[in-house]
């Protein structure tokens, strides 16, 4: 064993905005954050990470920074930050912090000076170009829909924004860039903090030129992401990035977002070659796919993590993770909201949770959070949403079929606000919340849960207890078992003390397992998820209810 913490480690995902509000704003704030951290304790969590709460005009929910070094004024002070990181670690816990390297607010001062004039000396700090033909300078989309241009009158150019149009990318080809962005880094490192999430790193490099993309099908803008996603040239940047700032911090925990980054390419990413600890990897969820898609491709998603699973095997370590801020509810997704709410929310957990690798639980995962199903765009936050539902209504798309969409697939679906507890507004505010609280709120909420036995919540401090208590959960081989089964997820974890056995099926419809990888006794049963436990009788093989879920262990 290697005996690298943020191996052993469980983590928690926080949305600041949506954890806890503390003085009534309806917004949640660090204060709040302060307030529930024996919460999270008592929950097994190691690690916290906090999604931004920097300076920002809150176009993109924080992640378009204005100050990288200050705190937003409706999250609190640089104070209470210092509070919450003395507290997160009086309590044996640590946190991590998002780091946006890819771009800032238009409201920085950095592209405030660069926008004012051709000849400011920041004037290539971010990515501007001239006009092609009167128009934008290439035909790239954004990743949040139409151009990936902003025209600037005051100079007559446009810049480049990969997201938003008021999150402008920074050109990372210049070295002042690099050298501001690692000064920052450093300062956060010398306060304390434990490492970092890092957001968008894989499209940090552009592809040179900034050529057109091919347009058979004759849109207005193309999706863009092959000329801006893990580009060549770009680990020259990672390489500098890791020596200049967490690489001189050994205890330090990196984590980068890594879209489009493949199993092949993924030791140049993480592993002793790599230059974080662990990458969130998507193929599992198409990030920024919003097609509506209700069924869940079992067969594929055994193909997909399992080869993430024995790629990074032997070098490299995997973030195991199925919801975040970016995603709706997994429950509503890839389960089942209605009839089997609990034994879904239960049976994908045990699936993700015990492979190899870091867990992440994202807040309200825990207790089974679902979708809002908002039915009004009013009630929608999310810019890609909004450009969604406004790009529909001036091509003359149906907009009922737009809304129908982002009812199931929103990612605001994963950032109402937490649900503490059955009195208004869920507990997470006394005043009006910057969101709509779920109307399931009165049924779905910590302290019901904390209450029944029989809970998600209670499942989950039980699946983090195994998984601390049996290491073959943390440094055991992985091997898949019944790989062609349409429903169900079981796969086998071994190392030198132990054999265990994860069965899941994801399906509401029975299943049956069969393997002989060992005799299924009662007593090795160590985590089970439907009322009733499994019958005494040995067998290697039963059947398995709709969504039910075990975990067998046996000495070797």
């Amino acid at each position: 064993m290697s005996g690298i913490w943020w191996k052993e480690a469980v983590g928690y995902q926080i949305y600041p905005k949506s954890f806890q509000d503390s003085n009534g704003d309806g917004i949640g704030d660090l204060p709040g954050v302060l307030s529930r951290l024996d919460y999270l304790k008592n929950l097994g969590i190691d690690f916290i990470w906090i999604c931004p709460m920097y300076k920002s005009p809150l176009d993109d929910n924080g992640y378009d920074i204005s100050d990288y070094q200050d705190i937003l004024d409706v999250f609190g002070t640089m104070e209470d930050f210092n509070q919450l990181l003395k507290g997160v670690h009086d309590r044996g816990m640590k946190l991590i912090i998002d780091l946006v390297p890819n771009h800032t607010s238009d409201e920085h001062p950095w592209f405030i000076e660069s926008r004012s004039s051709t000849t400011s000396p920041k004037r290539d700090w971010y990515i501007w170009r001239d006009a092609k033909n009167g128009k934008e300078p290439n035909n790239w989309e954004s990743i949040f829909g139409g151009s990936a241009w902003e025209y600037d009158d005051l100079t007559d150019q446009y810049f480049l924004h990969v997201f938003s149009k008021r999150q402008p990318d920074l050109n990372w080809e210049n070295p002042d860039v690099r050298e501001a962005l690692y000064d920052m880094i450093n300062w956060w490192l010398e306060k304390g903090v434990d490492g970092f999430r890092i957001d968008a790193l894989s499209h940090i490099k552009k592809r040179p030129g900034f050529p057109d993309l091919p347009n058979p099908d004759g849109k207005k803008f193309v999706p863009s992401f092959k000329m801006h996603m893990n580009q060549d040239g770009i680990h020259d940047f990672l390489d500098e990035l890791k020596r200049k700032t967490y690489g001189r911090y050994p205890e330090a925990m990196t984590v980068g977002e890594a879209n489009g980054v493949s199993i092949e390419q993924a030791h140049n990413w993480v592993g002793e070659n790599g230059k974080m600890d662990m990458v969130f990897q998507f193929e599992h969820l198409d990030l920024w796919d919003y097609e509506l898609d209700e069924t869940l491709d079992v067969i594929n998603l055994k193909k997909i993590l399992s080869r993430w699973q024995k790629g990074l095997e032997h070098d490299g370590w995997n973030a195991l993770f199925i919801e975040n801020h970016d995603k709706a509810r997994v429950v509503s997704t890839w389960g089942d909201d209605t009839t089997y709410w609990y034994e879904s929310a239960t049976s994908l957990a045990a699936m993700y949770f015990l492979m190899k690798g870091t867990p992440y639980i994202y807040q309200g995962q825990e207790i089974g959070m679902t979708n809002s199903y908002f039915r009004n765009i009013e009630d929608y936050d999310d810019v890609a949403a909004k450009n969604m539902y406004q790009n529909a209504l001036e091509t003359g798309e149906d907009t009922e079929k737009i809304i129908d969409t982002l009812a199931h697939t929103s990612r605001d679906n994963s950032r109402t606000p937490m649900q503490w507890n059955g009195e208004a507004q869920a507990g997470f505010t006394k005043g009006e919340p910057w969101m709509k609280v779920n109307p399931n709120y009165t049924k779905i909420n910590v302290a019901a849960q904390q209450e029944d036995p029989h809970s998600v919540l209670n499942f989950y401090k039980e699946m983090i207890h195994l998984k601390k208590t049996y290491p073959v959960f943390t440094y055991g081989s992985y091997d898949l078992l019944m790989p062609e089964d349409p429903n169900l997820f079981a796969y086998q974890r071994e190392d030198k003390t132990h054999i265990a056995v994860v069965m899941t099926n994801l399906k509401p419809e029975t299943a049956t397992f069969e393997s002989e990888v060992m005799t299924f006794t009662r007593d090795r049963l160590k985590l089970f998820n439907l009322k009733k436990p499994a019958p005494s009788e040995e067998s290697t093989f039963f059947t398995l209810q709709p969504y039910e879920a075990r975990v067998y262990i046996q000495n070797k």
